[in-house]
């Protein structure tokens, strides 16, 4: 099993950046692909990023390609979720999740393939 804890979320302006972070317990975090998503009050959950366990693929909705990178430091059991250029429209509480990676699956995009979830962090971009 795995423990996560998101943290960095805040209040920012548009067009500027917050760095997420998604703080994971146990020995084996480098075994699971790590996914963020958010979401916003009366709507569903959305996907935002993926990366694998070894970091070596990732995966973005159309909507913040370009402007998140997604990262993870293995070593420190920590996941990343840079957010750049952020629009209101990004507002969401965001969430971290692991999903364990067997040989040769793909970066799942669905929050019901996930096993693990962190309690969020809310992002607030003003205009």
């Amino acid at each position: 099993q795995v423990q996560l804890v998101e943290s960095g979320g805040g209040l920012v302006q548009a067009g500027g950046s917050l760095r997420l972070s998604c703080a994971a317990s146990g020995r084996t975090f480098g075994r699971y692909i790590v996914g963020w998503f958010r979401q916003v009050p009366g709507k569903e959950r959305e996907f935002v990023a993926a990366i694998s366990r070894g970091a070596g693929t990732t995966s973005y909705a159309d909507y913040v390609k370009g402007r998140f990178t997604v990262s993870r430091d293995n070593d420190k059991n920590t996941g990343f979720l840079q957010m750049s250029s952020l629009k209101p429209e990004d507002t969401a509480v965001y969430y971290c999740a692991a999903k364990w990676q067997t040989f040769g699956s793909t970066l799942p995009s669905a929050d019901t393939q996930y096993d693990y979830w962190g309690q969020g962090t809310q992002v607030t971009v003003s205009s």
